[in-house]
């Protein structure tokens, strides 16, 4: 009896160290009140491989945060394939942005 007891507690402190760590990391993600915009920029060419899985991982972690994000899709010679996955992006959410990359310094000093 003695051994299940001492299993149960180190399952709920297990648990309880896994719900800590994830608080903290959620806590160092999230962009500060009162600091400034804050983009996250994926770059993109050809057919846009892996795009839409970066672009929704980041749209999940946005989600979670308490203040959101802009999600840039820095353009760098998207083929038609590409701009048509990047299109679907844009319509699907909102804070998503298709950028060309060389002018992405001259987008974040405007906004």
């Amino acid at each position: 009896m003695d051994g299940i007891l001492q299993a149960v507690l180190a399952l709920l402190a297990a648990l309880g160290l896994l719900a800590l760590g994830w608080a903290l990391f959620d806590w160092l993600l999230a962009p500060t009140e009162g600091s400034g915009p804050v983009y996250a920029v994926v770059p993109a060419a050809g057919a846009g491989t892996h795009l839409e899985q970066d672009v929704k991982r980041l749209l999940w972690l946005r989600g979670r945060q308490k203040r959101g994000f802009t999600i840039v899709i820095a353009d760098g010679g998207l083929d038609p394939a590409g701009r048509a996955v990047a299109a679907a992006l844009l319509n699907g959410a909102t804070g998503v942005v298709v950028c060309p990359a060389e002018r992405l310094s001259q987008y974040i000093r405007e906004k």
